[in-house]
């Protein structure tokens, strides 16, 4: 008896058979593109953009959508994302207080998130957020560090009064408890437009350094501000400023400014050997050649390490589960937390059950900025 079996219907059958046949890995993206996040939302959108069309050998459906720079849009987007177009993993956000708002969605609902900033969350609820950020403590410490060998005694903070500010507030207190007083805090809300009051009362404290705790454009404002009124001291800045907004907005004013950073903003740096050296060059080599020159950041770098990230893990949760389905949700958690040494632009990640950050103390560099350039000036 001879069956006349169409060859489309034939290649399902037969991929059935062999255990290939896999739905798109959908993949819900969250991020600032407007509001005053948006200078880190869209390198991070940009670094997406030059993600490949297959990931593990899979295709890819992506769906981004704006958080507004929102913490409740930001939820919203979260929700619907999983429960209305069945995703299977998040990334962003990039503005830490809306990845907050992600990741308690992702952890109710048990869905992978991969976050493009250092985000902390309440303990039991980042069970399911993964980092490809450099953490906050780690890039404190680089501060706190390049401070004490500088021959800074006090030091004031300057920061935004959300997630992000209060998390450097945290980790630069816990890292300059030996060695370092702070002398003032300030905070100021990321729309302000002038920081005058909070100016004032730090340069009255005489600090010998001056860390501001704020991101992309929003770095910029409050460090003009204290050169202004004629500040003298050192002024650091976090990784969350380490893109060219800070040099394009600053000017002449955050000349000889010291910024923590990750690997990405200078591969050339890195020796030949570093498991993050052709990776980082080949992204940022492209990445200018898309956006510009001396367009590269820290930001666009996180978004393509979501997918270096991915594309190491979802083969071995494809083992386990068919995308669109629990059991590979829970897979992708599984692997992400077993695999070892994953090379990415910013480093290399070693995520455990208990650490989903990831990155180590390689994965940093301290820079300033010369003749409105970057240029490193060691650990």
């Amino acid at each position: 008896m001879q069956f006349n079996i169409k060859p489309t219907l034939l290649a399902m059958l037969i991929a059935a058979a062999t255990g290939t046949a896999h739905a798109d890995i959908t993949i819900g993206v969250s991020l600032p593109l407007t509001g005053p996040a948006s200078g880190l939302g869209i390198p991070t959108k940009n670094g997406i953009a030059l993600w490949p069309e297959t990931i593990g050998g899979e295709k890819v459906k992506l769906i981004i959508l704006d958080d507004a720079s929102d913490t409740t849009q930001s939820s919203k987007n979260a929700r619907r994302l999983i429960t209305d177009d069945k995703v299977d993993v998040i990334v962003g956000s990039t503005a830490t207080p809306a990845s907050v708002a992600l990741a308690e969605v992702a952890s109710e609902l048990k869905t992978p998130q991969i976050s493009t900033s250092p985000v902390e969350v309440a303990p039991g609820k980042g069970t399911w957020t993964f980092r490809v950020a450099q953490s906050t403590p780690l890039m404190a410490h680089a501060v706190a560090d390049h401070m004490k060998k500088s021959g800074v005694k006090t030091y004031a903070y300057l920061g935004y009064s959300d997630a992000y500010g209060e998390t450097w507030f945290k980790a630069i207190t816990a890292a300059t408890k030996d060695g370092l007083q702070s002398v003032a805090t300030e905070r100021f809300n990321r729309p302000d437009t002038s920081v005058t009051a909070q100016t004032l009362k730090l340069l009255a404290a005489k600090p010998d350094a001056i860390l501001i705790g704020a991101s992309g454009s929003g770095a910029a404002m409050p460090h003009k501000a204290l050169i202004e009124r004629g500040y003298k001291g050192k002024i650091y800045q976090t990784h969350g400023a380490a893109s060219r907004d800070l040099i394009r907005l600053g000017g002449k004013d955050v000349e000889g400014a010291f910024v923590v950073a990750g690997l990405a903003i200078l591969p050339e740096l890195l020796p030949d050997n570093h498991p993050s050296k052709q990776l980082a060059t080949d992204f940022t080599s492209r990445y200018e050649k898309q956006y510009g020159e001396g367009s590269r950041n820290q930001f666009a770098a996180h978004g393509y390490d979501a997918y270096l990230l991915l594309n190491r893990v979802v083969p071995l949760a494809l083992k386990k589960g068919k995308p669109g389905t629990p059991e590979f949700r829970t897979a992708l958690k599984d692997a992400m937390e077993s695999e070892i040494d994953i090379p990415i632009t910013q480093g290399v990640l070693h995520y455990t059950a208990n650490d989903h950050f990831g990155l180590e103390e390689k994965a940093r560099v301290m820079l300033t900025i010369q003749g409105g350039n970057w240029k490193a000036v060691g650990p």
